[in-house]
């Protein structure tokens, strides 16, 4: 590492603690720059030192994260990095552990592994740069390309349904789940701290421009003529309305989500967003609104429930175990039960 790592606290708690000397190997333009920007802004101000936050990723340009974060870190294979983050934190669940993975990565080889890694509701946090494309590898098509994207791997068009990265983990029973936008620096900041602060697996999507093969693919949601008509900002507690000059909201109607042009005083008529112990129907409905044609993208927190964790109840267990039977001894481990010579 570029520079001595924190054991019980991260000295003058700026983002420069965060820093190596690694060159940063990003195109110049890629939103991955402002991800990382604001990564090292917020690890300063959680108050966990250096020594015990670990970033570990898979393959693709988002994983090259923990060459940039002066902390400890694994640059792992691709879609393995929810295996390796699940047994670092319950070899050490003191750690503050991130997983940093793309679309390709995260949902191609590696969903199956990010499935159970939320079902089982490990505190860990996972960061998904979603830019819809292979970067790496130069502009193939991903699982979370739209459908006819063209491609140098699918010149005619994608005959793929794309993945739905929310709808997935939120059936998976991720119990914080967000999303937000790689030009918004202050609302990603405030996604990381809350997600951070959340015990058992967090999942944030950040929508990540890749300048060079998928350039523009967020642009309705991040061009100052069009994003407010195109946003809708989930707040707890507050109604689901939007927009520029025509203010719209968002009422529960027939088992979906209706648009309504809100006028003076008519915010009332809009659902209220809640984060906490909401039914699958209405997470569903807003993670799903997006691929309805006319309707705003939601950003912010979709999910925040607390159910018990595994890595905690691993070591319950282990306790509990331990007061019945006492403390184990390997070498009787080995020599109990039946054995065989082989002359």
């Amino acid at each position: 590492m570029a520079k001595d790592l924190h054991t019980e606290g991260n000295g003058a708690a700026l983002k420069e603690n965060f820093a190596t000397d690694q060159d940063v190997r990003w195109c110049p333009g890629c939103g991955d720059y402002a991800i990382l920007a604001q990564m090292k802004k917020v690890l300063p101000e959680l108050g966990i030192p250096q020594a015990k936050t670990v970033f570990i990723s898979g393959i693709g340009c988002s994983s090259r994260f923990p060459y940039y974060i002066n902390s400890y870190g694994f640059h792992t294979v691709h879609g393995r990095a929810p295996t390796i983050a699940s047994g670092v934190k319950l070899a050490n669940p003191e750690l503050s552990v991130w997983i940093i993975s793309g679309d390709g990565d995260g949902f191609s080889i590696g969903a199956s592994h990010l499935m159970h890694l939320c079902r089982r509701n490990i505190d860990v946090n996972v960061v998904l740069f979603n830019n819809q494309i292979y970067g790496l590898t130069k502009g193939q098509y991903s699982p979370t390309s739209p459908l006819g994207k063209i491609t140098k791997t699918t010149p005619f068009g994608s005959l793929d349904a794309p993945f739905n990265p929310l709808a997935l983990v939120l059936g998976a029973g991720a119990t914080f789940v967000a999303r937000t936008v790689d030009r918004d620096t202050r609302h990603m900041a405030e996604i990381f701290r809350r997600a951070a602060a959340h015990k058992g697996t967090s999942f944030v999507e950040v929508y990540q421009n890749c300048n060079i093969f998928n350039d523009g693919a967020f642009a309705a949601l991040t061009d100052p003529q069009t994003k407010l008509d195109n946003l809708l900002y989930l707040e707890d507690g507050q109604p689901l309305v939007y927009g520029g000059e025509t203010r719209y909201g968002l009422k529960v109607e027939d088992l979906a989500l209706s648009r309504f042009e809100a006028g003076e005083g008519q915010d009332g008529e809009a659902h209220l967003h809640r984060e906490t112990g909401m039914p699958m129907a209405y997470l569903s409905m807003l993670a799903e609104l997006n691929q309805v044609p006319g309707m705003p993208t939601p950003v912010g927190v979709f999910r925040n429930d607390n159910r018990p964790t595994y890595d905690a109840m691993v070591y319950d267990q282990i306790e509990a175990v331990t007061q019945r039977k006492g403390k184990g001894n390997l070498k009787e481990l080995f020599i109990t039960g039946d054995t065989w010579q082989v002359d």
